[in-house]
Parts: structure tokens; C-alpha cells; sequence
């Protein structure tokens, strides 16, 4: 059996080959990504290759288009990829197609996968977070820390990124009246959100705005957003010193261990998406069992809404 034919595998074909393309090697999330990625390829005994984007779709999609185009023995089986730039590169899906090679976008939706799955004759596919759920997940959060309001400065992700705008989005739908957004954008990195709260604080009409809570579109900003902050209290007064701060993905030794040690008072848990592609990919191999279309995710607010309610009822009354 020719195996690039990505017809059920049996136990004589050579193991599948698999390659991983995430957006960074710094964001913890995509450090999740990479480790969960290894163990899921290790359990189906496929060889697994992972390229770094390094936040450059150009740069992704030339990484992608080198293995496409290269002989029949190098090609990757299956490309499974998270976009780091603004589009999902159908251009370079249609490639991967016409290569019989199978196609899966992480963490973004992607119109193409319907025309790809109904064409060729490859697995296509979607594995994504809901992100609109994680953020409406952040506007109950805030719900339950300020039930008498105020401003929240909030830390968004790049203005390109649909998984921002969707969080955005859910936020908006459960955060109540009288919660008050000031927005700033991060790159999904502690540096980057360090800087543009520094430089919010910088401003002459934030000095006299008196924040109730930080709420970042990820754990790493969260924590850029804190040391910015707490390098400035001394400047700012003491109204800041006890504000919460919230972050998402809620990664194991990042955000939910920020959260036992009180470095952040809430996260996200939003599970990686490349162990649950591979999965999927194992079974069609195995199988023969086509994945849905897109496969979302669950989200869960860590601590749990309910505990989240009462510390902050304790702490008021304290």
C-alpha cells in the first residue's frame, strides 16, 4: 500500500510521518502545544517533526512549502499547523492537498477544510479552542470578582489574531454593565504585554484611573501586565497593589501554578489542541474513521466560579 495515499494504515506500513508546525517556542501555551504533541505521536507510533513560525507567517508558509515540495520519502503524511499570521494559508493547504497530504488547523477556523475534505481524498480538518466560550468564561470571572464594578485594564492579543477578537467578542457577551474596559494589545508574550502596559501607565490619563482588576487574553501577558504594575505601585498608590489579575490557557506549570501561588487570581484552562489533532489522525490511520470538520475544545474556569465568588466575598469582608 502506498501510504501517502493516507488510506487506513495496517500494522505492515512504516510509521506515519507527522509534522508540527506551532506559531513560537516562548509562549507557554506553544510550549504545551510541543510537549503534549511528542507524547501524543510517542502513544501512536509516528515519527513527528516540529518547525518554530517564530510569529512569522511568511516565514510559516515557506517552512511549510520546503517539506510540500520535497521528495516523495521527506514529505510529512500529515502537516498539522497553528497559523501565526492573519490568514489560515489556503494557498499553501491547496499544495498539501494536491501532495495527497493530509491538512490540520489548530486553533483557527479555516472555510477551505470543507472544499479540501470533499476533493481529495485527505483527512482536513480543524482543532480549535472556543475561544468565544474562554472569553465569556473571563466575563463571568470578572462577574464574580467585582460584583460592584469598575475598570478593568484589559491586555488583547494582536489586532490580526481571530482567537483576540473571538475572546474579545465572548467577554463583551457576559461581562456585566458595570464593568468598564481599557484595552492595550500584547503579542501572547510576557514581554510584549510588560511594554504596552508600561506604556499605558506612562500615560498622564491612566495615573488618576483607578483600576479594580487585570484581564489578559493569556497567563503570560497576565504576568507581564503584573510586573509592569508592580514596578510602578510606588508611583501609582496603594489601590493597586491588591488588584486581581486574571490570564487564560491555564497551562499546568504556568497559569494554574501562578494561580496556587497567588500570582494570578484566575486562569482558563483552555487543553492544547495538537495532542487532540493527532489523536484524531491516529484513529482515521488505524480506522479509517474520517475526524468531524472541527473539533472544539472545552474550557473551565480554574479556580471554579463558585470558589472564585466566595474568596472574593471573604476578602471584601476582611
Amino acid at each position: 500500500m502506498d501510504y501517502h495515499s493516507l488510506e487506513p494504515l495496517g500494522a505492515t506500513v512504516s510509521r506515519p510521518r507527522l509534522l508540527l508546525s506551532v506559531t513560537n517556542d516562548t509562549n507557554d501555551y506553544q510550549i504545551e502545544q510541543v510537549k503534549g504533541a511528542r507524547q501524543a505521536a510517542a502513544r501512536a507510533g509516528a515519527d513527528l517533526e516540529i518547525v518554530f513560525a517564530q510569529d512569522d507567517g511568511i516565514l510559516q508558509s515557506q517552512q511549510l512549502l520546503q517539506r510540500i515540495q520535497s521528495t516523495i520519502e521527506a514529505r510529512p503524511d500529515v502537516i498539522i499547523f497553528e497559523p501565526a499570521g492573519s490568514t489560515t494559508l489556503p494557498h499553501v493547504a491547496r499544495a498539501a492537498a494536491a501532495a495527497k497530504i493530509g491538512w490540520v488547523v489548530l486553533s483557527r477556523d479555516a472555510e477551505y477544510i470543507g472544499e479540501l475534505r470533499s476533493a481529495f481524498s485527505i483527512p482536513a480538518f480543524v482543532v480549535a479552542s472556543d475561544h468565544t466560550e474562554i472569553g465569556r468564561i473571563q466575563g463571568r470571572q470578572l462577574a464574580a470578582l467585582l460584583p460592584r464594578g469598575g475598570i478593568v485594564l484589559l491586555i488583547q492579543g494582536p489586532a490580526h489574531s481571530k482567537a483576540a477578537n473571538l475572546r474579545h467578542n465572548g467577554l463583551l457577551e457576559t461581562k456585566p454593565d458595570n464593568i468598564q474596559l481599557r484595552s492595550v494589545k500584547g503579542h501572547w508574550t510576557e514581554a510584549s504585554a510588560h511594554k504596552a502596559v508600561q506604556s499605558w501607565l506612562d500615560l498622564s490619563t491612566s495615573r488618576g484611573t483607578a483600576v479594580a482588576a487585570v484581564c489578559a487574553q493569556d497567563d503570560s501577558m497576565a504576568m507581564g501586565a503584573r510586573k509592569a504594575i508592580e514596578q510602578s505601585t510606588h508611583e501609582l498608590g496603594q489601590s493597586w497593589r491588591q488588584v486581581p489579575y486574571l490570564g487564560c490557557d491555564g497551562m499546568p506549570k504556568t497559569g494554574q501554578e501562578w494561580v496556587r501561588r497567588g500570582l494570578l487570581t484566575a486562569t482558563v484552562l483552555s487543553p492544547p489542541t495538537a495532542p487532540i489533532a493527532i489523536d484524531l489522525i491516529t484513529r482515521f490511520l488505524q480506522q479509517g474513521t474520517m475526524p468531524p470538520p472541527s473539533t472544539l475544545t472545552q474550557a473551565q474556569s480554574i479556580p471554579d466560579l463558585e470558589t472564585l465568588s466566595r474568596n472574593a466575598k471573604t476578602a471584601s469582608a476582611g
